[in-house]
């Protein structure tokens, strides 16, 4: 990345370890001086980035879809899984099929990954849970409700050590097994006004933002051994550099035909029970409007 001359980007990034890797390939490239890096969960980043706090950020499918309008898409970027995605899941105590009627805890942290969650119990599996929902504390969360739906660090780390007497159902491979197709959990947006009057910055952040992805995917243990050490020095405990190095390369950073095409089909089920606005067509980034227009 060049720099931004006197402008820097308010740029955000999801603290969890899910974007360890461009952290990580920002710093490589030297490219993390030449923007404002803002680190915080998905809910508050998104809130910044629509706030105006925040120029370029990523953010939830469900909160792109339902903000179109105010946000452009940068090409090429994503969050997605194509199959299981080790970090969004359903715990459970119970089958999942034995939930109609009864409790489910929804994280407050998310609105992808709960909204995914609430079509995967009742399109899918045909059950009306009563929703509920909570702060992120999974023992919290299941002293009343029968399951929850967790995300982050908190999923990844229960994936890797389950306790006993809970079920972990990884929500990617649900949606995979369910449609065929790649679950895309958040995409990198600017904001339109932005976008529009400072193309050139916003051309230069998605071209470092690539950058980092290429970096990091041809240096995977020095990136899984990075992302070990901050998971250390965070709230929830330690994580080993071979189960870092499996979520690394269960995680997709792009944005293809195919990526597309799930997005398409996430919003339109969406769409349908009245969670985003429609036209569908309308709102999905299957082409990304020319910068600057």
């Amino acid at each position: 990345m060049t720099a931004c001359g006197t402008l820097t980007a308010r740029l955000g990034d999801i603290s969890f370890l899910n974007c360890a890797p461009i952290r990580w390939g920002l710093a490589d490239s030297g490219a993390v001086h030449d923007v404002d890096l803002v680190s915080a969960a998905p809910e508050r980043l998104a809130a910044r980035l629509l706030s105006g706090d925040l120029d370029i950020s990523p953010i939830s499918l469900v909160r792109y879809l339902r903000h179109a309008d105010d946000l452009y898409v940068l090409p090429g970027l994503g969050i997605s899984s194509d199959g299981p995605v080790r970090s969004c899941h359903i715990v459970s105590r119970d089958p999942l099929e034995d939930l109609d009627g009864r409790e489910v805890a929804l994280s407050d942290a998310s609105r992808s990954t709960t909204l995914l969650a609430r079509m995967l119990l009742e399109d899918a599996i045909g059950v009306r849970p009563v929703y509920r929902t909570l702060r992120q504390d999974v023992e919290g969360m299941l002293k009343t409700a029968r399951a929850a739906v967790v995300i982050g660090d908190d999923a990844l780390r229960l994936q890797a050590d389950v306790p006993r007497g809970l079920t972990v159902h990884d929500t990617g491979a649900m949606w995979r097994n369910w449609t065929g197709l790649p679950m895309v959990f958040a995409v990198w947006a600017a904001r339109r006004e932005f976008a529009q009057a400072r193309p050139d910055v916003v051309r230069e952040v998605r071209a470092a933002l690539l950058d980092a992805v290429g970096r990091a995917r041809s240096h995977p243990e020095e990136v899984a051994a990075a992302a070990a050490r901050e998971a250390r020095s965070g709230r929830a405990g330690a994580l080993g550099t071979p189960v870092l190095l499996d979520y690394y390369r269960a995680l997709d950073y792009s944005l293809g035909e195919r990526q597309l095409a799930a997005i398409q089909e996430f919003a339109a089920r969406a769409a349908a029970r009245g969670e985003v606005p429609g036209p569908v067509s309308a709102r999905v980034p299957v082409h990304a409007p020319a910068l600057g227009g």
